[in-house]
C-alpha cells in the first residue's frame, strides 16, 4: 500500500538532514528538501572550487556544505541521511551514524514508497537501459502519461507531487540502488543475472540478494517478470509473492512472451517479425519480449508492433541514426572497448563498415582483428589508436592471410565522409570505436552526437 506523501512532508520538516554526494541526482533532491523545510547539509569529496556555481547557490539558500578530504568524518548529529547509490550501507560513516540514531535512506527508496503511480521496476546484469526505454515508449505510445527514472531519465523524487495516480513510472534500478531497499515496485523485472559489479559487492551472493529486493517486498497483487533461460532468474519463481510472467527466446510458452521461427509472440499471438525490429540482435529481441509481457494489460498488440518497428534505440547504444542512399548508419559510441565493439558488430546479419579508434587505454586490439574480421567488411580508423589497430589487422594478414580493407583518416568528419564513399546499397555503417573518446571528445556522448550530426548532413 502506497503511503501519503503528506506524511513524508510533515516528517522531514525541521529535521537535520545530510545528503551525501552533490551529483546530478542529488542536486534536485537537496533543493527539494530545503523547499520542504528541512535543515540540509550537503557532503561531497569535491572542494568548493570544483563545485563552482552550485556551491554558491546552495550557500545562498542556507544549505551547509561539508567538502573535501575526510568529509565523511563530519557525518554526525543528523536525524536523516540520504546516501548516494554507490555508498555501501556498511561503510564506517553510515554504521556510526545509524548507531547514533540516524535514519539512513536514499532518494529512490523514498520515491518508491510514496509515488502514487504504478511503478515498473527493471533490473538485471544486461539489457536494463534498453528494456526500460522500450517499456517507457510502449506506455507513452498507448497514450499514458509516463515518467522514466532511476539510472536514466531525470531524478524523480523532486517531481513526486506532479505524478498522478493514473500516470505510470518506469525505473531502471541498479544493484546499488536496490541493496538497501525495503519496498518493491508493483511490476518488477529481472532481465538476466551474471557476475557483475563484484568490485563493489562482497561476492556473487550479495549481488544476487540485492537484485532480489526488486520483488522481495511485493504482495499477492504484484507481478514479477523473469527470464526463463537464465538459471538464476528462473530460480526466483519460487520466491515470488504474486503473479510470475516469463519471457524466452528459446522455447514456446503457453502463457508468456517468446521467440519462434523468426517472430515474436505474446501469449500465442504474433506481435512482429524479428527482421522488422530496427534495433538489431537477439538480445534486443529478448528485451522486447520482456517489455511486451510487462505491459500486456495496458498496451495493445498494435502499439507493441508500432514501437518495435519504429524505436531506434537508446542513445549511443547501437542506435539507428538514418538511412542514406539505402545505407544504414548506427551510432554505438558507448563501444569503448574491443569486447563491446565485437558484441555490437556481431548482431548484424552481414559484415559492417566499422568506424573505430580513439584514445589509448593500453588494451590490445588483436581480438578485434582475429575475432572480428568475419563481421567487418571494411574498417575506417581514426584517433590516437588508429595505427595500433591497423597493426592488429596487418598481423591478421600475415598470420592467417585474411585481409580486411583499412582506411586511415584524421578525424570523425573524414571518417563519415570516407564511409559515404565506400558504402554500397544495403551496407551497414557502424561507429563503435573500441576505444575511449578522450583524445578527441570529452565523453562518448559528445562523440556519438557529433557522429549523428555528421550523418544527418550527408
Amino acid at each position: 500500500m502506497k503511503r501519503d506523501f503528506d506524511e513524508f512532508k510533515s516528517y522531514i520538516r525541521g529535521k537535520k538532514v545530510a545528503v551525501v554526494g552533490i551529483g546530478v541526482s542529488n542536486i534536485p533532491l537537496i533543493n527539494f528538501l530545503i523547499k520542504l523545510g528541512a535543515q540540509v547539509t550537503a557532503f561531497d569529496k569535491k572542494n568548493k572550487e570544483d563545485l563552482g556555481q552550485i556551491a554558491e547557490e546552495f550557500l545562498e539558500k542556507g544549505i551547509k556544505l561539508e567538502l573535501g578530504e575526510g568529509y565523511l568524518d563530519r557525518l554526525t548529529g543528523f536525524e536523516v541521511i540520504f546516501k548516494t547509490p554507490g555508498m555501501r550501507i556498511d561503510s564506517e560513516a553510515l554504521v556510526n551514524a545509524k548507531k547514533a540514531g540516524a535514519k539512513i535512506t536514499s532518494e529512490m527508496e523514498e520515491f518508491v514508497k510514496y509515488c502514487k503511480a504504478k511503478i515498473y521496476g527493471i533490473t538485471g546484469s544486461d539489457g536494463k537501459t534498453t528494456t526500460t526505454s522500450i517499456i517507457y515508449n510502449l506506455l507513452k505510445e498507448e497514450g499514458i502519461t509516463t515518467w522514466v527514472g532511476g539510472n536514466i531519465g531525470t531524478p524523480l523524487f523532486s517531481k513526486i507531487e506532479e505524478i498522478k495516480e493514473d500516470h505510470r513510472v518506469v525505473l531502471e534500478l541498479s544493484s546499488f540502488q536496490l541493496m538497501t531497499m525495503d519496498v518493491s515496485p508493483e511490476i518488477a523485472m529481472v532481465t538476466n543475472l551474471s557476475p557483475n559489479h563484484l568490485d563493489m559487492h562482497k561476492d556473487m551472493e550479495e549481488y544476487v540478494d540485492s537484485k532480489k529486493n526488486i520483488f522481495k517486498y511485493q504482495d499477492k497483487d504484484s507481478v514479477l517478470i523473469l527470464n526463463r533461460e537464465n538459471e538464476i532468474t528462473y530460480s526466483f519463481e519460487k520466491e515470488a509473492k504474486g503473479e510470475v510472467r516469463m519471457f524466452t527466446s528459446s522455447r514456446k510458452l503457453e502463457n508468456g512472451a517468446y521467440y519462434y521461427d523468426g517472430s515474436l509472440y505474446l501469449n500465442g499471438e504474433k506481435v512482429c517479425n524479428k527482421e522488422d525490429i530496427i534495433i538489431k540482435g537477439m538480445h534486443n529481441v529478448e528485451n522486447y519480449l520482456a517489455a511486451f509481457i510487462a505491459v500486456k494489460d495496458e498496451v495493445s498488440l498494435e502499439t507493441m508492433k508500432k514501437v518495435a518497428t519504429t524505436f531506434t534505440g537508446v542513445d549511443h547504444r547501437n542506435q539507428f541514426v538514418r538511412e542514406v542512399n539505402k545505407v544504414m548508419y548506427y551510432n554505438d559510441s558507448i563501444g569503448s572497448s574491443p569486447t563491446r565493439t565485437l558484441a555490437t558488430i556481431s548482431v548484424f546479419d552481414k559484415p559492417v563498415i566499422l568506424i573505430a579508434g580513439g584514445s589509448d587505454k593500453n588494451i590490445p586490439f588483436d581480438d578485434l582483428a582475429f575475432r572480428g574480421y568475419e563481421h567487418i567488411k571494411e574498417i575506417v580508423l581514426m584517433g590516437a589508436t588508429k595505427h595500433k589497430i591497423m597493426d592488429a589487422f596487418k598481423k591478421l594478414k600475415e598470420e592467417k592471410n585474411i585481409e580486411v580493407p583499412c582506411h586511415i583518416v584524421s578525424n570523425l568528419e573524414e571518417a563519415v565522409e570516407k564511409t559515404s564513399q565506400i558504402a554500397r546499397e544495403g551496407d551497414y555503417v557502424v561507429l563503435s570505436p573500441a576505444c575511449a573518446s578522450f583524445d578527441m571528445f570529452k565523453n562518448f556522448e559528445i562523440r556519438g552526437n557529433k557522429f549523428k550530426e555528421l550523418v544527418e548532413k550527408l
